[in-house]
């Protein structure tokens, strides 16, 4: 199947921070990610590894903002 993700980018300059990111969260919930393909893991680990990304990404804004 051919990849078909025609997401843009917002700053494509953050894509290996956002991949770093994606396997420091992927190992603290527990789940093993390889590099490249990782389409047979289970919607529940990815949903796990997405969420807490975004929970991490809100903590930081809240704290940014609240120290101004």
């Amino acid at each position: 199947m051919a990849n078909t993700n025609t997401n843009k980018k917002l700053v494509p300059e953050a894509m290996s921070a956002l991949d770093k990111f994606k396997y420091e969260v992927a190992s603290e919930v527990g789940v093993n990610l390889k590099d490249g393909y990782n389409g047979d893991i289970s919607s529940r680990d990815a949903g796990r590894i997405g969420g807490n990304m975004v929970k991490k990404m809100i903590q930081q804004v809240e704290n940014n903002m609240a120290n101004k």
